[in-house]
Formats: structure tokens, C-alpha cells, sequence
């Protein structure tokens, strides 16, 4: 499960991601699922607000060259997904 937390401070971190304008500049597309038993692998994703609800902690950055994960937003779940096969973080988010 892909329980995101954001974090206010880099040190915090399990990693740095940037969120590109562009699909095809991402390593992973992300659709964000409204509810936590839907976040299911590295590509969908949960918000949550506290510490103990996360399985990952990430901090967005402003430009692409800071970040350990580059991320795109999708609208439809079928287009979630891995687009960089063999990235350090595949499998490590959920």
C-alpha cells in the first residue's frame, strides 16, 4: 500500500520528488485513489496526514535536478504506472 506522507523537511524523507509538467518526463505515473485499502503498489497512491499512517515519506522539490523521483499525476488509473523500468525506488513505495 502506497500511504504517502508529505514531509515539511528533506531530512524527513524516504525521498525527494519533483512533479513534472509533461507525462512523458516522468519515471512514474501516479493516480491518487481516494481511499487508503485502494492504495495498491508503487503507482497509486493515498495521502495521509500522520507519521504512523505512511509506508512512504516524500519531499517535493522545485526543480527536476533535486529529485530522486520525477512524478506525474494521471486522471485514470489504467494509466498508472512505471515509465522508467528498473528505477532505484520501484517496489520501495508501497
Amino acid at each position: 500500500m502506497a500511504q504517502i506522507l508529505v514531509v515539511k523537511y528533506e531530512n524527513q524523507a524516504d525521498a525527494k520528488v519533483f512533479e513534472a509538467h509533461y507525462e512523458s518526463q516522468a519515471d512514474l505515473a501516479v493516480f491518487e485513489v481516494p481511499y487508503d485499502t485502494q492504495a495498491n503498489g508503487d503507482a497509486l497512491w493515498y495521502q495521509v496526514n500522520y507519521e504512523s499512517q505512511a509506508t512512504f515519506r516524500i519531499f517535493k522539490v522545485k526543480y527536476e535536478s533535486q529529485a530522486d523521483l520525477r512524478i506525474f499525476k494521471v486522471k485514470y488509473l489504467e494509466q498508472a504506472g512505471w515509465r522508467v523500468q528498473g528505477h532505484k525506488l520501484q517496489g520501495k513505495l508501497g
